[in-house]
């Protein structure tokens, strides 16, 4: 059986893009802190199931919660990083990404005992215009990088034509892509997040049995406010609010037809294989 890679992005539901855009002041605190609660729940679903998962971090979820970043690493699961503030590269320079990337770690690093060596960006937002970050991320002593989606179509993010595999991008960096199938010329996402809420499970379960036929772990991503349909809701136009909210309701529910069907574990098990 092939090891998926099971990966969560560990921010507050505030920090989301769809609803951090419509925020009057960037960085502030709109709505109570909702991150330890829903984290809990999802340490608990990956202790059920005897999970170990990738954990990245945001700087200012380290910053706040020190105590809930080390409690993740002793239930057994990888800690790396997501950046500090949850900027977008596309909104950065190099010297602003790489104040941003050093922040993060110095605030997160202290609160685990192994050495951070991932990083994804905001949002997935090294893009073409963006490829210089890669060089920022080798420079700080990270080993792998999982912020590219092989991707044309969506708004925000993608690197149409990249490679879908797990691959070395650079001497010292190895590129852990979001997971994309290739049918018939058409890439489609076989990720985790908005795409898994949207499509109904059938769907998504065959896209993955496919990926692992090609003998490719499965990339899937979630982030802890995705399995918190109690969260305070913003006013976001239809389409973020579509985006931000379909399906919550029905996420854990989905993510045990998950585990039951496929086997997952970390990116760093993954890469010492």
């Amino acid at each position: 059986m092939i090891n998926n890679i099971l990966t969560i992005d560990l921010e507050e539901y505030f920090h989301a893009n769809n609803v951090a855009v419509t925020l009057p002041l960037a960085g502030s605190v709109p709505a109570p802190s909702r991150i330890v609660e829903s984290t809990e729940a999802l340490l608990a679903f990956l202790a059920e199931y005897r999970i170990e998962a990738t954990f990245f971090v945001l700087g200012k979820v380290a910053e706040s919660h020190p105590e809930l970043v080390g409690e993740i690493e002793r239930r057994g699961h990888e800690i790396a990083t997501h950046g500090y503030s949850h900027a977008l590269l596309t909104s950065m320079t190099p010297q602003t990404f790489e104040q941003d990337l050093r922040t993060a770690l110095s605030v997160t690093q202290p609160c685990v005992k192994q050495p951070i060596i991932g990083y994804r960006a905001p949002s997935f937002t090294i893009v073409p215009s963006t490829r210089w970050a890669l060089e920022v991320i080798e420079k700080v002593g990270l080993r792998y990088d999982s912020s590219i989606f092989p991707i044309g179509f969506h708004p925000d993010y993608g690197m149409p034509g990249a490679p879908a595999c797990i691959h070395a991008i650079t001497p010292r960096l190895m590129e852990v892509p979001i997971s994309c199938l290739d049918i018939a010329g058409i890439r489609i996402p076989c990720t985790g997040g908005g795409y898994f809420r949207l499509f109904p499970y059938f769907i998504s379960r065959a896209l993955y049995r496919m990926y692992n036929r090609k003998q490719r772990p499965i990339v899937f991503y979630l982030h802890p406010w995705e399995i918190d349909p109690t969260q305070p809701r913003f006013s976001l136009s239809l389409t973020r609010r579509f985006r931000q909210y379909v399906n919550i309701s029905r996420m854990m529910d989905r993510m045990r037809m998950l585990v039951r069907d496929f086997h997952f574990t970390s990116i760093r098990k993954v890469l010492a294989a």
